[in-house]
């Protein structure tokens, strides 16, 4: 074999690979064109495999000779089978009965929960006061949680909680049982004044019914400057009240007990059910509580850093459960946490 023989047989080739090529009518015939002549058992490897008969001199050639064949046959096929799903796409398109110009359907969009969106209204109100919301961890220390709020280990005020403990910790740790071991991390961090706002979730080990659950929801605010009093938090919460209740909602203040403030005291609205007239729902008082109070205890501020000489500071804090019971009139806080579509729909 010489050199003119060799390339009447490429050119051969390339006139049959492209009559091969326009011949295929659908992607398999034309891998199998590809195949055929391109493969590792092709026709053009079949033949680059007798390069060894050529004379010496003329085998460097060989590749001037075979490689724009080789690219022009598989430029070819790859146009071919674009083209190939051109005509695919459109033979699909004209038989589909969906008109593709019609408008989508539109997905059906989700809501907030009922308990962050009654989250959300609260920091907004109380954001037109200048608080500002912060986040706390759900897992505490027993300091953070207790000690450091004024309720020591053989403080009867722990009977209060039936406190979850994290295995493994040696009841260092706890899920908290309050948002209110927030009010030291925020203290410790923040200079005053401070207006702060801690929502979050809490944990009880509770018996769950109706008004109960062991898992639940607050929200906790804290307030601490030069000269703040037990009316400016007064003030403050007739405000919010009457923002998220409506403005001719009923407020008092009445004795209350924490550990953690003192004077305490228990904010009441009037009855949301009965307008004040007594009810089952308010016990026949005409009064429902939805928060608790009271200026900051000087071992607490203390306990955050701050000089109680110099500042002073009120706290409340407040279910969001319940909160949201009371906007809504839901009976039953299990509801909120049982994934029902049907309740969940409905706000």
């Amino acid at each position: 074999m010489n050199l003119a023989s060799f390339s009447a047989q490429l050119r051969d080739l390339r006139g049959r690979a492209l009559a091969a090529v326009q011949k295929a009518d659908d992607p398999a015939e034309l891998d199998g064109v590809e195949g055929a002549f391109l493969g590792r058992n092709g026709e053009l490897r079949k033949l680059l495999g007798g390069i060894g008969q050529l004379p010496t001199e003329d085998r460097p050639k060989v590749g001037a000779l075979a490689n724009p064949i080789r690219e022009e046959l598989e430029a070819t096929i790859s146009a071919r089978r674009l083209r190939l799903d051109e005509i695919a796409l459109d033979v699909r398109l004209a038989h589909e009965k969906t008109d593709v110009t019609l408008p989508g359907r539109a997905l059906p969009r989700g809501s907030l929960h009922p308990l962050i969106e009654t989250q959300r209204e609260i920091a907004r109100i109380f954001h037109e006061f200048g608080f500002v919301t912060y986040e706390s961890p759900e897992v505490e220390t027993d300091e953070l949680n207790f000690e450091l709020l004024n309720i020591p280990r053989d403080h009867p005020a722990r009977d209060l909680w039936d406190t979850l403990y994290v295995a493994g910790t040696d009841r260092h740790y706890v899920l908290r049982t309050h948002t209110s071991p927030g009010q030291i991390r925020v203290m410790r961090s923040t200079k005053p004044p401070i207006r702060a706002l801690l929502p979050g979730r809490c944990f009880r080990y509770e018996a769950v019914d109706a008004s109960h659950g062991f898992e639940f929801f607050q929200v906790e605010g804290l307030m601490v400057d030069e000269g703040t009093s037990l009316a400016t938090m007064r003030g403050l919460l007739d405000q919010f009240a009457r923002a998220m209740f409506g403005a001719d909602t009923a407020t008092r203040f009445r004795p209350g007990y924490y550990p953690f403030t003192e004077p305490s005291v228990a904010f009441d609205i009037g009855c949301l059910i009965c307008g004040g007239s007594g009810c089952a729902a308010c016990k026949r008082s005409g009064w429902l509580t939805i928060l608790g109070a009271g200026m900051v205890h000087p071992v607490v501020l203390r306990n955050g850093g701050l000089d109680p000489e110099k500042y002073q500071g009120f706290a409340f804090g407040m279910g969001t459960d319940r909160i949201t019971m009371l906007r809504h009139g839901i009976s039953d806080l299990r509801v909120f946490l049982q994934d029902d579509l049907r309740f969940l729909e409905s706000f």
